[in-house]
């Protein structure tokens, strides 16, 4: 089975087996006006090493086109209008103009001053990989308090800190010759509808990695994945442990077009798949809003 497999059967069994359940006074309602209440657990920490496979969930299938174009919808074209995503996902949070207000691509193209000048928070990032990249401060933060009035849906996936690391090892020392350095990223979460979006945004982070660390002349290297409210609804219940009981198989291949060295130029179709056998997809899930 894929590391995200294991994973992710190993996260619903622990939430299922001994989650805390919410009570019904929650934001969350179905479409017919009752509370969508949770299993939860508090704090989950995964781990994955994207140097060694690509965390593609298998038990069924992750819509992989559509999670990089929201990705890049958010990180390349930093928009916050539902016109540049191809898909209807965020319809249900856009105003009539189509926008989800001061919300995820909103906050990264925000320009701020820093002492090399200013940058958005996405170019100041791109910009310390590239000539700084043994930095402690590279931090990515769309939680911005003073704006959450203006945001339609708070950000779920808000801030990543990325470290680059060289070598290994006390015996790998000024001397040795030195090695590409491998892109680490800390992503941190505080909401996760598990069954619905657990592996949309485990991929699309690796994805991300991977197209900054191209982008930066490194490798991709370890996505730690941070979720403080990790839990499944409760008409989710059962589809999730039939999911967690399939026969599950070996990750895909993850390829990113050789041609794509800048980050502004990649497109969805520069990210693939190979080999990616999967189990049926699950038909009708519910979704909170």
């Amino acid at each position: 089975m894929s590391k995200a497999d294991s994973i992710f059967i190993e996260n619903c069994t622990d939430i299922l087996g001994s989650g805390a359940r919410s009570s019904d006074k929650i934001r969350p309602r179905w479409d017919d006006g009752s509370p969508a209440t949770t299993i939860k657990k508090f704090g989950i920490v995964n781990r994955y090493n994207l140097a060694e496979e690509f965390p593609a969930l298998t038990l069924r299938p992750t819509n992989f086109a559509a999670a990089i174009d929201e990705m890049l919808w958010i990180w390349q074209k930093k928009s916050n209008n539902v016109a540049d995503l191809n898909s209807k996902i965020w319809d249900a949070w856009a105003d009539e103009s189509g926008s989800i207000g001061k919300a995820y691509g909103y906050q990264l193209r925000k320009r701020h001053r820093y002492a090399e000048g200013e940058f958005d928070q996405v170019d100041r990032l791109l910009f310390d990989l590239q000539n700084n990249p043994e930095s402690r401060r590279m931090i990515t933060n769309m939680y911005n308090h003073d704006e959450l009035h203006a945001m339609h849906l708070y950000p779920c996936a808000y801030m990543m800190t990325f470290n680059v690391t060289y070598g290994g090892g006390a015996d790998s020392g000024a001397g040795a010759e030195a090695k590409k350095g491998r892109l680490n990223a800390i992503l941190n979460q505080r909401s996760q509808d598990m069954l619905v979006a657990n592996n949309w945004n485990v991929v699309q982070y690796a994805a991300l990695i991977h197209l900054l660390a191209r982008a930066s002349g490194l490798e991709a290297g370890e996505l730690v994945h941070v979720i403080a409210d990790a839990h499944i609804y409760d008409r989710h219940v059962d589809l999730t442990r039939e999911l967690i009981s399939r026969p599950t198989h070996p990750a895909p291949r993850f390829e990113l077009n050789p041609a794509v060295t800048d980050f502004y130029s990649a497109t969805a179709a520069d990210f693939t798949l190979l080999d990616y056998v999967h189990g049926d997809k699950i038909i009708g899930i519910p979704v909170a809003v």
